[in-house]
């Protein structure tokens, strides 16, 4: 595979950013990603979903005086709102002319879980997203503070029922197992006396906030170092230890490069980490740089965003149905804003299993023949054929029309396949014939089908 494709999708979701790569140089790709604008803006579909603390117990208080038609009408509308938000954020995904922010955005959101299922105010798991866009690039103990004290975090952990006298541990637990340090490196007792300083952070206005009357003020011992400690203070104990880098430099190797990277990266990465005092946009710099150099392709299973994003591209699909893409990987195992737990997404392996690899199969054939993205059974498909009537998609292949069959093969081989070997030319050259000429009729169905093939071999799903 051509260096500057693979870059262009592991740092976004498809090939369009390989010419901008090869013509600025990855530093300056670099540059320009981390210098992107945030929108802040709230998008119209939250226009009414509660937005503060009020107007939730607002709508808590017309849920309970509500009819059981009228109760399921008013959640209807928020899961129906929470669909909207997977549509807009795979938009962005997909538009963005430097979608690296985007790809961090949604590193951090399965890293940082919280999820719409257990939240149940979208504006809230939207406020929770926006912290993520807004610090992706920024320093990782800022980003560990202000997302602890998100509305959505003390919601999905249950902190909001972390008091006095009645602890709940669950955020303490994932805020050192999950998020900071990782298993081994703190104690039970830690975990215990973190809910201490823990308890009383509930819901706020805009962000979590301490109620007196639940706070436990008692003295307690926090990773070797005894007070009263609140979230801030905790955070910063927390980012004094020696094993705090290791975690995460393991965890963005992983998201961007290798599912199994080797302990020695992690750990020459961790510590600059540590040197350049946890900021982000330094150790992404150092990581991609340095990685980009060597030949590692084919050391990353494509998650589901990066599969169909990158077919959506190179078929050049206008205006595709971003309600079907979010369906798609959610059946695939990647529900955006619904990950299946706190640890969120595994990755690697569990993004290829032979149901998936099937799916993607079925899902090249549609697409590769005009059809939009189906929801899997005849009830559905009725469904979105009323919401979609205009079905059948305008696909459209870029490829050399000068080319012989051999070229046009290279052509296809290094934008998809990061490798490939006398096998795969074979079969390659049993599609696209030795006398292949694009001036015949049917020409463009041949490249098809050859196209068809590879995005369906093994080849394919890595990158």
């Amino acid at each position: 595979m051509d260096k500057n494709t693979l870059w262009s999708l592991r740092l976004g979701y498809s090939a369009k950013q390989a010419k901008a790569i090869e013509k600025t140089g990855l530093k300056k790709f670099l540059e320009q990603s981390f210098a992107t604008k945030i929108d802040s803006k709230i998008p119209d579909f939250l226009e009414y979903s509660p937005k503060s603390f009020d107007e939730y117990k607002e709508i808590r208080k017309k849920l309970k005086a509500a009819s059981p038609e009228e109760a399921k009408e008013m959640l209807k509308k928020e899961v129906q709102t929470s669909a909207a938000m997977k549509v807009w954020w795979i938009d962005k995904m997909m538009v963005d002319e430097f979608p690296l922010r985007e790809k961090m955005t949604c590193f951090w959101h399965n890293h940082y879980v919280s999820t719409f299922q257990k939240v149940k105010v979208n504006y809230w798991v939207f406020q929770h997203n926006q912290i993520l866009r807004e610090n992706a690039f920024g320093n990782f103990k800022t980003l560990t503070k202000k997302i602890i004290q998100s509305n959505a975090m003390v919601r999905y952990l249950d902190n909001t029922d972390n008091r006095k006298d009645k602890l709940n541990e669950n955020l303490s637990r994932e805020l050192l197992e999950l998020f900071t340090l990782g298993i081994g490196n703190y104690t039970e007792q830690d975990i215990k006396n973190g809910a201490k300083g823990l308890a009383g952070l509930g819901l706020g206005e805009e962000n979590a906030v301490y109620r007196k009357i639940f706070e436990d003020n008692e003295p307690f011992t926090y990773l070797g170092k005894k007070g009263t400690f609140k979230v801030d203070e905790m955070v910063d104990i927390i980012f004094e230890q020696p094993n705090i880098p290791y975690l995460i430099t393991r965890k963005i190797l992983k998201w961007f490069i290798y599912d199994n990277p080797k302990e020695e990266l992690v750990r020459y990465y961790g510590d600059y980490f540590k040197k350049m005092d946890f900021e982000i946009k330094p150790l992404l710099t150092k990581i991609f740089t340095e990685e980009f150099d060597k030949n590692n392709a084919g050391s990353k299973i494509k998650n589901p965003l990066e599969y169909s994003l990158q077919l959506m591209n190179e078929l050049n699909v206008a205006n595709p149905n971003t309600k079907l893409i979010a369906f798609f990987i959610k059946e695939q195992g990647m529900d955006l804003f619904n990950q299946p737990n706190v640890k969120g997404w595994d990755g690697g392996n569990s993004w290829l299993t032979s149901q998936i690899f099937l799916q993607r199969n079925n899902a090249a054939d549609l697409l590769c023949n005009g059809k939009n993205l189906s929801r899997g059974n005849a009830a559905n498909e009725n469904m979105m054929m009323k919401q979609n009537p205009n079905r059948i998609l305008s696909v459209k292949l870029d490829w050399d029309k000068e080319g012989n069959n051999k070229e046009i093969i290279a052509q296809l081989s290094d934008r998809l396949l990061f490798q490939t070997d006398k096998d795969n030319q074979q079969d390659f050259e049993q599609i696209l014939k030795y006398d292949f000429d694009s001036k015949t009729e049917g020409s463009e169905n041949a490249v098809m089908r050859l196209f068809n093939f590879m995005v369906k071999t093994p080849e394919f799903q890595l990158i």
